[in-house]
């Protein structure tokens, strides 16, 4: 038996693995849950866990510049839909994500996934170059926020931070910026402040279509194994795998339990009506795990990493993960 630390945030598809109900062969865990704020730069520069969440696009990023002290498994712990996350300034004649071309825009972080993923959508289907904006980085809606790893970006490529106490939300409504990539809705959005306007009002149907005509629900997190661990125990990366298989069945067992129980142990009234748009739509393997069913997918995330001057070089999808989980 040897002992290992885990983190990840709390997603209902760890939480089997925090909670002792699923073992990994031969591994006594030492288990904690953090919020990927911490975690992913824990990851990127210091290495703090024996296995830990991690940013795809950090990732990707580190592998380009010479390597990792991670391999991965395809155990996709956070995917996410991004259509809902462009949001423009009333006024400032953006109607289309096209028009966030040449435009000053904002986003917490430019290495982070989900706007490499934005960015991915303004490229593939409506022909915005990524070098063609100049981007403003920094804290959405509050606190302060800078890259986790140094950018190396080609001359004239406009990449700048914000002020340390200032935010984009701020930015935006004062009109120093036109429009914000977010990973989550902006606080004035919120509180319904008629400046801020989604790009994407009815985001759902926009995220089915975009499904439909690529395939992808785009991979945000997946699982990273320290590397010389995982060389000292060739076959723990396999067996970490199948336990993260296990706690994401075990959570889409309990979410289907809920969903057909005969009361409704969610606070949320249309639980049912969601339930049946999403296996409609994406099918029975909604949240795919494996490298095989998801290497298109993986591929995109680098060729955009390359196309948006993160990665050095091109990456393949095959170096992400350890060679025993590769048949997965």
């Amino acid at each position: 038996m040897i002992d290992l630390t885990l983190a990840t945030w709390d997603h209902d598809r760890c939480l089997a693995l925090h909670q002792g109900q699923v073992k990994v062969s031969g591994v006594e865990l030492d288990c904690s849950i953090h919020p990927t704020s911490k975690l992913f730069p824990w990851a990127v520069q210091d290495a703090r866990f024996d296995i830990t969440e991690m940013s795809v696009s950090s990732y990707v990023l580190q592998l380009s510049r010479g390597g990792s002290d991670y391999t991965a498994i395809p155990a996709f712990v956070s995917r996410a839909f991004r259509h809902a996350g462009f949001f423009a300034r009333a006024g400032a004649g953006i109607t289309s994500p096209a028009d966030f071309a040449n435009r000053r825009i904002g986003v917490p972080e430019y290495q982070m996934t989900a706007a490499l993923w934005m960015r991915g959508i303004l490229a593939d289907e409506y022909g915005v170059d990524c070098s063609a904006i100049h981007w403003l980085t920094g804290a959405l809606d509050d606190g302060i926020r800078r890259e986790r790893l140094e950018l190396a970006l080609p001359p004239g490529m406009m990449v700048e931070p914000i002020k340390d106490g200032d935010t984009l939300q701020a930015m935006l409504l004062r009109g120093e910026i036109d429009g914000l990539l977010a990973p989550k809705p902006p606080q004035a959005f919120l509180d319904g402040n008629p400046s801020l306007i989604r790009l994407f009002p009815d985001f759902e149907t926009a995220e089915q279509a975009y499904f439909r005509k690529t395939g992808f629900f785009p991979i945000m997190h997946l699982i990273g194994v320290r590397k010389t661990v995982a060389a000292e125990y060739p076959w723990l990366a396999r067996a970490l795998y199948d336990s993260f298989v296990e706690a994401r069945d075990l959570a889409l067992k309990r979410l289907r339990d809920i969903w057909l129980g005969n009361a409704n142990r969610l606070s949320l009234p249309w639980l049912g009506a969601s339930m049946e748009r999403t296996l409609a739509t994406l099918g029975p393997d909604f949240w795919s795990y494996g490298f095989t069913a998801n290497r298109a997918e993986i591929d995109a995330i680098c060729r955009y990493s390359t196309e948006q001057h993160l990665a050095a070089s091109r990456v393949r999808p095959e170096a992400l993960f350890h060679p025993s989980v590769l048949d997965t």
